[in-house]
């Protein structure tokens, strides 16, 4: 990996900094800190078992669009089970209360992503119930964006160049926190933390590189998907399904993603559940994107 300038601290929930602003992140600072830490034991729970998950987790496909995506119910019992042999350790687990208790709407993406994303590698990756057990990446996409402050996160008016690039450093935070907490730094739940901004055509961030896993491109799909059609404060509505479906075809057409992928989202959105391969979609755009989106939009007071 390319050395990153750190502008911003890279801390845990509980304050201790792993990385101060100023560091260099590299192979080599990412392997003097899990040296630093030797390894401790931590405890592991299952992921369904935790608080009011589960039930939070029904909230969210019961309404829709999900209730449609999620309509086949021997499909979503499978990916239930799946979800109930997952153990995270703690330190995850508290960061999901953390958002739950100060921030809903990253709580409830968190979950939303983990279940879309199983959904789709079902689809798509062979063998995937053993490589979702093994990577256990959903609820962990967004992990660094406890280093955000809550008013950036939570902010209805445009960020200023400094808020917008303090938001983004939530993806190496996210890859050095779970490096830390999974003691790999190879670990596919630390690259999903840090990639899924990544686009396969370079244009994204925070390196700008082509990305080519396809795990990490089903949760950026879905990361997409889910921001578009949930309510935001940048915006005062969201977008609707139609629209939000569109936007993905668009960045499929400009080589963002993967046509795979959108074709099995969209193949989920039909109530008729064609296999993906089977999907046809039209390319009319006829959806409008809601008025007064302030998403990428930076402030004149910058």
């Amino acid at each position: 990996m390319n050395s990153i300038k750190l502008f911003y601290p890279i801390k845990t929930l509980d304050g201790k900094i792993l990385l101060a602003a100023g560091s260099e992140l590299n192979d080599e600072s990412i392997n003097d800190l899990l040296a630093a830490h030797p390894p401790v034991s931590l405890k592991t729970y299952h992921l369904m078992d935790h608080g009011s998950i589960k039930k939070d987790l029904f909230d969210i496909l019961d309404r829709a669009p999900y209730n449609i995506i999620f309509s086949d119910s021997d499909c979503l019992s499978e990916i239930i089970d799946v979800m109930k042999n997952i153990r995270f350790v703690a330190p995850v687990l508290e960061v999901l209360d953390f958002f739950k208790n100060h921030d809903c709407a990253t709580y409830r993406h968190m979950l939303t992503i983990f279940a879309l994303t199983i959904l789709i590698a079902r689809d798509l990756v062979p063998n995937y119930r053993k490589r979702v057990s093994e990577i256990a990446y959903g609820p962990t996409h967004d992990f660094g964006k406890i280093c955000v402050p809550l008013d950036i996160l939570k902010k209805n008016q445009p960020l200023t160049r400094d808020e917008l690039n303090h938001l983004q450093h939530h993806t190496i935070a996210g890859y050095v926190l779970l490096s830390y907490y999974f003691r790999d730094s190879r670990s596919i739940a630390a690259n999903v933390a840090r990639d899924h901004h990544e686009r396969m055509s370079g244009r994204g961030y925070p390196r700008g590189i082509k990305q080519e896993d396809l795990m990490i491109e089903i949760v950026a799909v879905c990361d997409v998907y889910d921001a578009l059609i949930s309510t935001r404060p940048y915006r005062p509505i969201s977008y609707d399904n139609r629209t939000a479906l569109e936007t993905l075809i668009s960045m499929a057409e400009k080589g963002e993603v993967g046509w795979r992928v959108v074709k099995s989202l969209i193949a989920h959105n039909r109530s008729s559940k064609p296999k993906y391969t089977d999907t046809v979609m039209s390319r009319e755009k006829r959806g409008t994107p809601p008025l007064d989106n302030l998403y990428g939009k930076i402030s004149d007071d910058d």
